[in-house]
């Protein structure tokens, strides 16, 4: 999971700068707040020595960074860094935390390695974590407002305990909280004087037809239908077609009904989805590499050199699968697709809570002294005012972004701009003047809607509107009641029975998925079997586990 959100978070940065944001609402500075920043006099002359565990993101160097030297200079700090490659980064984690031989402070990328929620509660309570909420009441003005305006927030990083152990990123990305996206080839269709489909009939007839009619014009019969991938999030075909008959909330198959939590695996309607799918894969409409292939193996169909071929492809965002680079007229020919109407007129889409995380990225231990714990949350506090977010998960202000201009238009409709990205030139070296994921903490929609975005959704400066124009297609899709599966809390004595039975009825259900579609199971002959496989996984038991945390969670 984190590795796939990593590259879709990554891939839109690189490509349009406003993936960093926070909120708006939080106007303080933790510069001008009591018990902030340096007091002066002899005190302030000596900086409080910190030692922290960080990852190394690609084209940062985080010691020689100037974020980095912008924040020791504001706080007094001299941070003792121990830097770590993302690979292998949550092992070096695990070993320093069993050896005893762990820092005063973990700083990571949420989209690379954080604590997980059962990490937080372990080592929260072999006190090994220090709890934050004296520190954040005592010298977290912005944190705590935060929290008062974003109250799902608090809830998140409460443990069951009432304790605070750590942060995590609340990233609300608007697009990315509609993951499964279909984006259609619409060249093709003004060529072929087709509508586009609504239904999941008008979807196939469709498909039929990019197939067989030579839409891209070279005489061959070389046209893709539907392709997509397994690598990133949002890319698999399944969910958006599943969605027109049962709510398939991608990976984790769970349901809400009347607050009961139940598998969507077992449906009739997800055997009918299957069936569904099936067909379309027995005409040659889908591409059997969508089920096994990775996203560099996906990009090359949507930038096939000799020709355009490929109709439609999963995704949350087309540059998984097409270059938007300026000049690359090709991106444009792909637009969003709203979801499909089944034939009982099902309409969900996949929806989740986007780049906000659960468990903590930025932890403290109980090796800090009470010096550097201060100077710690104080620096942290800072990161949820806009101006500290920004310079944190962008750049610095003058570097890599600046007040709008007259005429600059926001994100967000109706919305008074507020942050304007500096464009990186051809040929520029890395800035090296911001965190990028290790300063993600607070960048609520609000906030985010304050950006300025080009008006041309088809320039680079215009991407993040396309994909927010595209995502109010699928906006109120979602079902009433979704099982809250990245916040729930699980009772610690059951996490590690929970984490392996997940793992074992998700890979169940996937592999079993995929042999309904090619054939190698019969959905007539094997469907009994297969339902009597999950019950044997201890699918009840799982569920039930979950309901328990449900019912915590909703007290």
């Amino acid at each position: 999971m984190k590795k796939t959100l990593l590259s879709m978070f990554m891939l839109v940065l690189a490509i349009t700068l406003v993936i960093s944001g926070c909120s708006g609402k939080n106007t303080e500075s933790s510069n001008n707040a009591p018990g902030n920043g340096s007091s002066g006099g002899a005190e302030a002359s000596k900086p409080v020595e910190v030692s922290v565990f960080a990852v190394q993101e690609s084209g940062i160097d985080i010691p020689n960074n100037k974020f980095t030297k912008f924040l020791e200079e504001k706080f007094n700090i001299k941070f003792n860094w121990q830097i770590n490659p993302s690979d292998g980064a949550k092992e070096k984690r695990q070993i320093s935390l069993a050896s005893g031989d762990y820092p005063e402070a973990y700083l990571l990328t949420a989209y690379i390695d954080e604590f997980s929620q059962a990490d937080v509660l372990k080592y929260g309570q072999q006190g090994v974590l220090i709890p934050l909420n004296d520190l954040i009441d005592k010298y977290g003005p912005n944190i705590k407002k935060a929290m008062e305006e974003s109250p799902e927030m608090k809830a998140l990083y409460t443990a069951p305990d009432g304790n605070i152990y750590g942060l995590g990123a609340y990233t609300e990305c608007f697009h990315c909280s509609y993951p499964n996206k279909m984006w259609v080839n619409t060249e093709w269709l003004k060529k072929l004087n087709l509508e586009e489909p609504k239904t999941t009939e008008e979807f196939k007839a469709m498909l039929q037809a990019f197939k067989t009619k030579d839409p891209n014009g070279n005489g061959k019969a070389d046209e893709v239908p539907l392709s997509g991938s397994t690598e990133d999030f949002g890319v698999r075909i399944v969910p958006y077609l599943m969605n027109a008959f049962v709510y398939d909330d991608d990976r984790n198959y769970l349901n809400m009904e009347n607050g009961k939590v139940v598998s969507a695996a077992i449906k009739p309607e997800w055997k009918e989805g299957l069936a569904y799918i099936k067909s379309l894969y027995d005409e040659g409409l889908i591409d059997p590499g969508a089920f096994t292939q990775n996203a560099e193996a996906y990009k090359k169909i949507g930038e096939n050199a000799d020709a355009e071929i490929l109709g439609a492809g999963a995704g949350m965002h087309p540059a998984i699968f097409v270059n938007i680079d300026p000049g690359n007229t090709r991106s444009a020919h792909y637009n969003p697709l709203a979801p499909l109407a089944g034939p009982n007129g099902v309409s969900f889409t996949t929806h989740d809570a986007g780049g906000v995380t659960s468990g903590a990225k930025f932890v403290i231990t109980n090796k800090a002294s009470e010096e550097v714990q201060i100077a710690l949350i104080k620096a942290i506090d800072y990161l949820y005012t806009p101006e500290g977010q920004t310079n944190a998960g962008t750049g610095m202000k003058g570097i890599d972004w600046t007040d709008p201009e007259p005429g600059d238009k926001a994100l967000g409709e109706g919305v008074t701009p507020m942050v304007k990205t500096i464009p990186m030139k051809e040929g520029e070296a890395p800035r090296n003047a911001g965190w990028s994921g290790m300063g993600h903490f607070y960048m609520p929609k609000e906030y985010r809607d304050t950006w300025v975005q080009g008006e041309d959704i088809y320039a680079s400066d215009g991407y993040e509107r396309r994909l927010y124009n595209a995502t109010l297609l699928y906006q109120g899709h979602e079902p009433k009641e979704i099982f809250p599966i990245w916040s729930i809390w699980i009772d610690p004595s059951e996490i590690d029975e929970a984490s392996m039975l997940q793992t074992n009825l998700k890979n169940y259900i996937e592999q079993s998925q995929l042999q309904f579609i090619t054939g190698n199971k019969d959905l007539n002959k094997d469907w009994d079997a297969y339902v009597q496989g999950l019950k044997d996984l201890k699918l009840d038991r799982y569920l039930e586990i979950l309901q328990e945390a449900y019912d915590q969670s909703a007290k």
